[in-house]
């Protein structure tokens, strides 16, 4: 049987992972996103692993709700990229620096 050690190990890498994602790539605005949905991945495991291993179905419930919140949240992303596409001709993230205020 798998511990609730190496589910954690393995949520921590992933969230490891996202995070080296976010800082180490700051110029595609995909792979940011990306790296934003991987964290939210890596922090459902750790729910459902809690959940499981505390028999309580509070975290797998709360997990869907997450997963909800993010799939409306890369389909507006993914949206604002085309449309930043279309405009600008590109997603790196210093020629959008007229966006700001």
């Amino acid at each position: 049987m798998i511990a609730l050690s190496d589910y954690l190990i393995l949520g921590a890498i992933l969230f490891a992972l996202s995070v080296a994602g976010i800082f180490l790539n700051r110029k595609n605005v995909i792979i940011l996103l990306m790296s934003i949905e991987l964290m939210l991945l890596a922090v459902n495991l750790n729910f459902i692993a809690f959940s499981h291993y505390m028999n309580d179905l509070a975290g797998q419930v709360f997990v869907f709700f997450i997963l909800t919140v993010a799939a409306a949240e890369s389909a507006i992303g993914l949206a604002i990229i085309i449309v930043l596409f279309r405009r600008r001709h590109t997603i790196n993230i210093q020629d959008l620096d007229s966006l700001k205020g």
